[in-house]
């Protein structure tokens, strides 16, 4: 993953817990970078055991850590790193869903080796999407989880999410049902 993708935990971590926190969770999963570079590429490992050093250090489940760093993502990192991005994906919560498919292709102008999953929406009708997650990551399913909570908030709007499949599951894909 991309060092934005780190320095965006940090961030989560050091708004809302403080600096020796921080220090703490680094230390914890054996991470010796001082500053990670937003255009470098790390290993996902290092970004999964900060995941989990956060978990034990915070005293809530990785799923937690999870999906307030999806909250966070869409809230403060993409708003500071994507911000004409995120101001062109819609102007509502279901706007914005529709059209998260086209947004990866326009990271990739900005990060070229990005390995970017892939969305498919569904429109149920109504207030109802069906979002399909394709990933060569598993275990992020409450990572989108996350971020679906972060639009809601960026959108004032309140979603009900239902995970419907899981990649750990033997399927190829995450399916989440969203409704508002």
């Amino acid at each position: 993953m991309y060092g934005i993708v780190n320095k965006a935990i940090q961030e989560l971590v050091t708004e809302n817990f403080g600096e020796m926190t921080w220090l703490e969770i680094k230390k914890k999963a054996g991470i010796n970078d001082d500053f990670f570079l937003s255009n470098e590429s790390y290993p996902d490992g290092e970004t999964f055991k900060l995941v989990v050093a956060a978990s034990e250090t915070l005293k809530i489940t990785p799923n937690e850590v999870l999906i307030a760093f999806g909250e966070h993502w869409v809230l403060k990192t993409g708003g500071k790193h994507y911000g004409a991005l995120m101001q062109s994906g819609g102007n509502n919560f279901k706007d914005f869903f529709i059209n998260l498919p086209n947004f990866h292709s326009r990271v990739m102008l900005i990060y070229p080796s990005i390995t970017p999953p892939e969305f498919k929406i569904i429109d149920k009708g109504g207030n109802h999407l069906e979002l399909h997650y394709y990933s060569q990551r598993s275990g992020l399913q409450y990572f989108v989880y996350g971020l679906i909570q972060g639009l809601g908030k960026m959108f004032e709007t309140v979603p009900t999410i239902e995970i419907i499949k899981s990649k750990n599951d033997e399927c190829d894909h995450d399916e989440f049902s969203v409704k508002w």
